[in-house]
């Protein structure tokens, strides 16, 4: 999938003023890349995902799917595609079976080259084949909704919130076939709240934010951008106060040092500039024993809440953000990923 130049303005609605929902979006996701976009509501992905399935519009710019352009070949792409939004859209009087042979057939697919029991297995479905949709649960429903989207076996899925409301268990089966698909080369595009589970799935993300892409990376170069960690000490006695040596930059300029508990010193450091071994020694230094300790890196969604709560300048830039791309601080015309 590619973007290039992509905005997307929605018209004035009575005494309102035209709103852009996307902004000059520069994005290529390579053929069997795991994607996460991520951004918070009302920041875009499901306006760029509508456009990607021909539902919505686009004001400018280019959309190529599968490497055809959708305003061109738009029934093509429509068959290269498969979308899983975050509405339900399942009539409630058909069976999951009857649901997915007629999805089926309106895509073309020969009664041959079927798969409808082998889909319905994979999500999950398969004793609930021949029940009405109506009496399934919403987390039930939300997997009958993936398994409409393949059916007719699509190179490209998109995935709008697709375990919103499903349990543990199924969210756990659900990303398993995921991952199945993506390894058989299957492009999918995320967009997830869950951002524990775009860090484990994706191995690439963006970021959007107010209609801009606000970051794009590798997930490992995404999670080093803060590159802070913690390291809690637990000692063996109460301390009243942080000693002195530490607490006035002892251990490293880059390391701050905090006692939120009388046996607990917390370390907020930069790897790169600060190892625990000189932590540690400045422990020892301070004549301290340590009982236990434990460390904690930064996740995705420090990462997210950064970039997002972070504020635009005036070209729509996050200035979180600003000097970075898709890795090497050069070209963003497209992000090619």
């Amino acid at each position: 999938m590619e973007a290039v130049g992509l905005n997307k303005t929605y018209a004035a609605a009575s005494h309102a003023a035209p709103r852009p929902a996307l902004s000059d979006v520069d994005l290529a996701i390579h053929r069997g890349s795991l994607f996460g976009l991520l951004g918070p509501n009302g920041a875009g992905k499901s306006t760029f995902i509508n456009i990607l399935a021909g539902l919505t519009r686009k004001s400018s710019g280019l959309v190529k799917v599968w490497g055809m352009d959708i305003d061109i070949d738009h029934r093509r792409v429509r068959a290269a595609i498969g979308v899983v939004p975050q509405e339900l859209n399942i009539d409630p009087f058909f069976t999951p079976f009857e649901l997915l042979e007629i999805h089926a057939g309106l895509y073309g697919v020969p009664t041959a080259r079927r798969r409808t029991l082998e889909i319905l297995e994979a999500v999950g479905l398969l004793d609930k084949a021949e029940a009405y949709a109506r009496t399934l649960s919403g987390g039930m429903r939300r997997r009958l909704m993936v398994a409409k989207a393949l059916v007719h076996t699509p190179p490209v899925l998109v995935l709008d919130e697709p375990t919103a409301g499903v349990d543990i268990d199924l969210r756990r089966q659900l990303w398993a076939h995921v991952r199945e698909l993506n390894a058989r080369g299957v492009t999918i595009l995320l967009t997830t709240h869950y951002l524990e589970e775009a860090e484990q799935l994706c191995d690439r993300i963006a970021i959007i934010h107010h209609g801009r892409l606000a970051a794009c990376d590798t997930t490992e170069a995404m999670l080093r951008r803060i590159g802070e960690k913690e390291l809690a000490i637990l000692l063996d006695r109460d301390l009243r106060t942080v000693p002195p040596a530490m607490a006035q930059g002892g251990v490293g300029a880059a390391c701050t040092v905090s006692l939120p508990a009388p046996r607990r010193l917390l370390f907020r450091y930069r790897p790169a500039q600060t190892s625990i071994a000189e932590i540690l020694d400045a422990v020892a230094a301070e004549g301290l024993t340590i009982a236990d300790l434990s460390t904690e890196e930064t996740d995705l969604e420090d990462i997210f809440l950064q970039i997002t709560h972070a504020p635009l300048d005036e070209g729509g830039e996050n200035e979180a953000d600003k000097g970075t791309d898709a890795g090497d601080g050069g070209d963003a015309h497209p992000m090619v990923l």
